[in-house]
């Protein structure tokens, strides 16, 4: 199974920073290129600062089934293959995310 890190994770991949009940994709990191719950727990995790990922490079995985995605499949706000809703303001954070 893909593996979601981060700070005080649960099964679901909501963290430390973000623990809302629609707070559940991992992000991946294109240096380590590891799932984490956010690019907060990633740095705090590693030795090196997280490095956005190409958006067609599976950067998201689902934290409810680990469904791996593109950042097409992402976008649609929920997860093509459980249908679990993914947290709308996330787009604030898409420029950290995705190139």
């Amino acid at each position: 199974m893909n593996e979601i890190y981060g700070i005080e994770i649960d099964t679901d991949g909501r963290c430390y920073h973000y623990h809302q009940q629609n707070d559940i994709v991992g992000l991946k990191c294109q240096r380590c290129n590891e799932y984490f719950a956010c690019y907060k727990c990633h740095d705090n995790l590693r030795d090196h600062s997280f490095v956005s990922c190409d958006k067609n490079d599976y950067p998201a995985i689902c934290g409810k089934c680990r469904k791996k995605m593109t950042f097409d499949d992402y976008k649609n706000g929920y997860c093509p293959s459980c249908h679990a809703g993914f947290n709308p303001n996330c787009h604030l954070h898409w420029d950290i995310y995705f190139k």
